[in-house]
């Protein structure tokens, strides 16, 4: 029974040709450790291209590279596995023309029956290259609204501050506000009694202001500032104090703004009106 075995396994050695054996598996690993090289250093200079650097004008934002980074990186890596793979099968009996073929079908096929994905695709195009918005930027599309997690070809995820995860077709975004690009507005309005100093306050809170730019100056842009009576109420009036901050700072400031002008006119002996319910008993006949 051994000696079947044996002859049976020189058979299968000798019907091999060692020499060419041989090659094809250098050739394979060869191949394979030339791609691993190819994508490093392709890496390595996609990193290089995408870093802000101080004087390089020609550079990318930083916000812009974080989003485009992965992406590339991805199709990068995606295409040199592809020529490698194509390289590799004539070595191991597989046809490439018939796997080309079989792919080009493919293509057809998704062309005219997958249009909704092919708008998707053109969208997310057009989305990362005209730096509608980025990676880590506070954005609303449509009714939904929160930080973007990840742009990638086909859709775009954002996180919403319930800590909900909403994935948008990019096709479907027709009309984006971002709230990352620019300086973004604070702007906080106190309503005043009638019968108190509405100078005197107003004093009181353009003092907060002033205070307040000189401990947030890493967050302001501009003010804060007093810009007057805006509204006169029935049983009030309305002051508005405004600031510029930089992106994503504003709600904070509008938040600090609210409890020191509170907290300065308590102390100062100013009273901000509460709304008051009346009842009235009715007497039964």
């Amino acid at each position: 029974m051994w000696q079947t075995v044996q002859q049976l396994f020189l058979r299968i050695v000798a019907s091999f040709d060692v020499v060419a054996l041989v090659k094809n598996i250098i050739y394979i690993i060869i191949t394979l450790i030339l791609a691993k090289v190819i994508y490093a250093g392709l890496n390595i200079a996609l990193k290089k291209v995408l870093l802000r650097e101080k004087g390089s004008s020609f550079l990318l934002k930083e916000r812009r590279a974080k989003t485009l980074y992965p992406l590339l990186r991805s199709i990068m890596f995606y295409t040199i596995a592809f020529l490698a793979v194509i390289n590799i099968l004539p070595l191991i009996g597989v046809k490439t023309a018939t796997i080309l073929a079989s792919v080009s079908a493919v293509g057809l096929a998704v062309g005219f029956g997958a249009q909704s994905l092919v708008k998707d695709v053109i969208s997310g195009f057009f989305i990362i290259f005209e730096d509608q918005f980025a990676v880590g930027e506070y954005i609303s599309v449509d009714k939904f609204d929160g930080i973007v997690e990840e742009i990638g070809i086909r859709s775009t995820r954002i996180r919403a501050w319930g800590g909900e995860l909403h994935v948008i077709p990019n096709g479907s975004i027709t009309a984006v506000t971002n709230f990352n690009q620019g300086k973004m507005r604070a702007l906080v309005d106190i309503n005043l009694a009638y019968d108190q100093d509405v100078e005197k306050a107003m004093q009181i809170i353009e003092q907060v202001g002033q205070e307040l730019a000189k401990e947030f100056t890493d967050k302001l842009v501009e003010g804060p500032s007093v810009q007057g009576i805006i509204t006169l109420g029935d049983v009030f009036l309305v002051v508005r104090t405004v600031a510029y901050t930089k992106a994503m700072e504003q709600w904070e400031i509008e938040r600090e703004m609210r409890k020191r002008i509170v907290d300065a006119l308590h102390k100062a002996g100013i009273r901000i009106p509460s709304p008051k319910q009346v009842f009235v008993e009715s007497k039964s006949q």
